[in-house]
């Protein structure tokens, strides 16, 4: 007798996409994003991370310094993947047609980098196909782009060429969210997953703000210090629409009209992450800025004593010193011995001619830090910048210097939402795994993101079998491609010959295209991947699996084939 709850017929292809998580499917369905935290949160691998002597005297540890731990762990043992071929291709056509009743082409297009969406402003003249390396195949052509659970991010250390566990963004930034309540205790309404069409980060109320970007962190004091690497961590949110928002609470949707996410918890979201991305101006912003902003460095000079005597050096100059060097032009405190690292003949005598002297700025702002949206400071800092012969030069300085210092990211209209939630996902900082587990199996009659975490971690003792045949048979390519040269019973041999190891544990299992990355499955696991190749083959063959428990047996239409199993499972299939 069934102990949770049957799934909808209106909704199985929702609960289909749990088990394969694609990037699509999410957009699509946003629930799934935090049903696989929560599913990472059940995981006992997660959990071992405790024990580890990375982890020791953490409880001593402030915050902060408990998330930079973290960090430094998941960037030793994670790497970022996007390899079109880890899971395959589909059409858009395919994938359109799936949707159509929840979403409809246009709408999916506009937000979607794969179905035409090429972002605001950097990405408007990219070809996003290019981009991603889909130019080599037809233009139907699109990835599935899975996000993986926990153990299939450890398991891509036996997949060939890959030295440690792998993932996406969305399986980065799910397991930071994980890892940051349990390993950082780090409470969960704090902790916010961002989606935009082309990346998954997270926001941390912890300070002054925490973002986390695929396996690296980002401050606020980070955020400013104009450095390539920030550039690129900050390309979502300054370029990208964001779609998802989501917490405990529940989650707001660009697209849709309902929102689940507590009204004060999106607010309060909302209000901590403009603090993070709003500065004053202060020199040392100024000096960040133009790091930055290269192409403005043209337009400024730095004076510097040398033995007495004034010298002009131009700017870039200074930066192009920076490389490799402790000492950055915006700091007061080693900025001279930046200087004086630089050959005396890049040096001017005099003042260099329609450039602006930085120190000048420097002494202006010297206790003086300027608000952006303060017209009169603004104002006066404009009359500073003395290239009063270029007037479009100046207003390029100002307009840039203000689009640094303030980011206002392109949230979900609220204002435009109904606000429905079933509830918070309430778990305290603290709360033991097997007590987690209970609480959430509690939710799954009420709350839907509670019962898709129990397909998301694939636990096939406490679900529903269906979604996880239906995901099996039409989202796992890779097999069925990899294996298409062999013949039948080749086919046989090969996956009878897998090593005999779920890269799950207990009743949990591995979708076929899983155990053909990893080479590896358990019996149940392998003879359901041979019966997804069989039915692609030989679409109008009978297929029985019987599971009883610690042996699979294959009906593969009057060839019989026999696994053993340590899932403990029992179940008879007609595919």
């Amino acid at each position: 007798m069934n102990t949770y709850p049957e799934i909808p017929k209106d909704q199985l292809e929702k609960y289909s996409s749990a088990i394969s998580l694609s990037d699509m499917e999410i957009f699509v369905f946003p629930e799934l994003l935090y049903s696989l935290v929560l599913a990472n949160i059940m995981s006992p691998r997660i959990w071992k991370w405790k024990e580890h002597e990375w982890f020791a005297k953490l409880d001593k540890m402030k915050p902060y310094k408990k998330i930079q731990r973290l960090k430094q762990f998941i960037i030793d043992n994670y790497e970022f993947n996007l390899d079109l071929d880890t899971w395959g291709l589909t059409t858009k056509e395919e994938e359109l047609e799936r949707f159509k009743p929840y979403i409809d082409e246009k709408t999916i297009g506009r937000s979607n980098a794969l179905f035409g969406y090429e972002g605001d402003k950097h990405y408007f003249s990219l070809d996003i196909r290019k981009h991603f390396g889909l130019d080599k195949y037809n233009s139907n052509v699109i990835p599935f782009w899975k996000t993986e659970t926990l153990e299939a991010m450890d398991a891509f250390r036996h997949k060939e060429n890959y030295r440690v566990g792998a993932g996406e963004c969305v399986s980065l930034s799910t397991l930071y969210a994980a890892a940051l309540y349990i390993i950082c205790d780090i409470p969960l309404e704090d902790i916010f997953l961002i989606a935009t069409p082309l990346h998954s980060q997270n926001f941390i109320h912890v300070n002054d703000g925490v973002l986390t970007n695929n396996r690296r962190l980002v401050t606020k004091n980070m955020w400013f210090n104009g450095t390539d690497l920030t550039a690129k961590a900050q390309r979502a949110l300054r370029n990208e629409q964001v779609t998802i928002v989501a917490n405990n609470t529940g989650y707001i949707h660009t697209v849709y009209d309902n929102a689940t996410i507590s009204k004060q918890s999106f607010e309060r979201f909302k209000q901590k992450l403009d603090a993070f991305t709003t500065s004053d101006i202060t020199f040392e912003i100024l000096a960040n800025f133009l790091r930055e902003r290269s192409e403005f460095q043209k337009c400024f000079q730095i004076k510097y004593l040398r033995h007495g005597k004034e010298q002009y050096l131009p700017i870039e100059r200074a930066y192009a010193y920076e490389h490799g060097s402790p000492y950055k032009v915006s700091d007061n405190a080693t900025r001279n011995k930046l200087l004086e690292q630089i050959d005396e003949y890049d040096f001017y005598t005099e003042p260099i001619e329609d450039r602006i002297q930085l120190t000048k700025l420097a002494d202006f702002l010297k206790g003086n830090p300027i608000s952006h949206f303060d017209q009169e400071s603004m104002k006066a800092l404009a009359e500073k910048i003395e290239c009063t012969r270029d007037m479009n030069r100046k207003m390029s300085v100002i307009e840039g210097l203000i689009d640094f210092v303030h980011l206002e990211p392109e949230l979900p209209d609220d204002a435009t939402k109904t606000f429905e939630s079933p509830g918070p996902i309430d778990l305290p900082v603290g709360t033991g795994r097997e007590e987690i587990i209970e609480y959430i199996r509690s939710l799954r009659n009420t709350h839907p993101v509670a019962d898709l975490a129990f397909y998301a971690s694939r636990d096939l003792s406490i679900a529903h079998w269906e979604p996880f045949i239906k995901a099996g048979l039409e989202r796992n390519p890779v097999v069925v491609e990899a294996t298409a040269e062999l013949s039948d019973d080749e086919l046989i041999q090969t996956l009878e010959n897998l090593e005999n190891e779920s890269i799950y544990n207990g009743s949990r299992i591995a979708q076929p295209d899983e155990v053909w990355n990893f080479q590896r499955g358990d019996g149940l696991e392998r003879a359901f991947a041979l019966s997804n190749v069989w039915k692609k083959r030989h679409p109008d063959s009978a297929v029985k699996l019987t599971a009883d428990g610690s042996a699979v047996q294959l009906d593969l239409d009057g060839r019989h084939v026999s696994f053993e199993s340590a899932k403990g499972l029992e179940k008879v299939l007609e595919l």
